[in-house]
């Protein structure tokens, strides 16, 4: 099956971009726009069971880069620059390693290809615990979600899953059930022979501690032909809470 996107501009140069677990397509939009701005045509990507694309129980970061590859070969884009955040990111460094021939430049943010062990099974139990019979609005769950998960913009992050089913009821667009079946795999290091000898930015939001430095060695082992960037005043969403010099260190690069 094909995955779902939404493109944006038409430069020569093409980026496709990868969101990061529990994210989607739209979470990408304002740094797309200011990427068209500057001549680029962007493929921002749904990946399997989030956003508006299919849903499949088999997921793994393998089945990510193939989800990839398929829908790269079926709109022409041979060659093309890729940026992947957070299990974006890992999706993009595994493609990389299978398909080399495709990328022209990669971009991964906050994430390396090693074991993460994060809460994501309490945020699941949280979402899962909803009950859309009752709660009518994104405010009811919002306010239902607050005790269990108290930061304010990670809630409003995941509540963008929040659609109107019919008319009566909300549900998410992301297969809870799927995903929380799939965590191991999502928190899974990477083939310990994986490799990509293209140009490779990795960038580190500075209040993250994904890239550390018990984990940094990673980068040049898997990925000899790469430099770090640091973000100041972001954590793990780059993108969303420093977008200006997110753009102006992915721009530099891409254009470099």
């Amino acid at each position: 099956m094909l995955l779902k996107s939404k493109i944006y501009g038409e430069g020569s140069h093409v980026l496709v971009v990868l969101h990061g677990f529990l994210g989607m397509s739209d979470n990408w939009k304002s740094y797309s726009n200011k990427m068209t701005t500057n001549g680029f045509n962007v493929h921002l990507i749904d990946q399997r069971n989030h956003g508006d694309s299919f849903h499949n129980e088999n997921f793994s970061y393998e089945i990510l880069a193939s989800d990839l590859k398929h829908y790269v070969d079926h709109h022409n884009l041979s060659k093309f620059s890729l940026i992947g955040h957070s299990m974006g990111g890992k999706a993009a460094m595994m493609f990389s390693s299978l398909f080399q021939e495709n990328i022209i430049k990669l971009i991964i943010v906050d994430i390396l290809p090693v074991y993460y062990k994060n809460d994501y099974i309490n945020i699941l139990k949280a979402l899962k615990s909803l009950d859309f019979s009752k709660i009518n609005s994104r405010l009811e769950a919002d306010d239902a979600l607050s005790k269990s998960i108290p930061d304010k913009a990670f809630r409003s992050f995941l509540l963008k899953n929040l659609f109107r089913k019919n008319n009566l009821e909300l549900a998410f667009k992301i297969n809870l059930d799927i995903i929380f079946n799939n965590l191991s795999e999502i928190e899974k290091a990477l083939p310990s022979d994986l490799s990509y000898c293209g140009e490779t930015l990795f960038v580190k939001g500075d209040k993250s501690n994904y890239i550390n430095d018990k984990n940094i060695s990673k980068i040049h082992k898997h990925f000899p032909n790469s430099k770090l960037v640091n973000i100041s005043n972001a954590g793990h969403w780059v993108h969303a809470e420093n977008l200006k010099d997110f753009v102006e260190e992915t721009l530099n690069f891409l254009k470099s």
